[in-house]
């Protein structure tokens, strides 16, 4: 049973800089797929970019150019590097993985992190 756990989150002052980390464990071998995704209360869980196997990733359209998703397999880790950080940022960040084909769409993670919180304030 692969496990997840997320930490890094904080509040910060828009224009502020953040680096999540998710520890990865449990697992046999590497997931295909691995992604950040956050959750504002009340809304869906929206991916926010994902990374899989060979390296390759995606972006929403609203973090490109200020996230930078990447991972270390010899830590096990995978991060989220957030610069220009924006008040619509702030939201609860989970982490996922899982052996799947397709990376991004939040229903087809089951491997899930309890989440952590990055707030940005004016």
């Amino acid at each position: 049973q692969m496990q997840l756990v997320e930490s890094g989150g904080d509040s910060v002052q828009v224009g502020g800089s953040l680096r999540l980390s998710c520890v990865v464990s449990g697992h046999t071998y590497s997931p295909d797929c691995m992604g950040w995704f956050r959750q504002v209360s009340g809304k869906e869980r929206e991916v926010v970019t994902t990374i899989d196997t060979n390296g390759s990733t995606f972006y929403e359209d609203s973090v490109k150019g200020r996230f930078t998703i990447s991972k270390d397999n010899s830590k096990n880790t995978l991060y989220l590097q957030m610069n220009s950080l924006k008040p619509e940022d702030t939201a609860m960040y989970y982490c996922a993985a899982d052996y799947i084909f397709r990376c991004r769409r939040p229903d087809d993670y089951r491997y899930w992190g309890q989440g952590t919180q990055v707030t940005v304030s004016a």
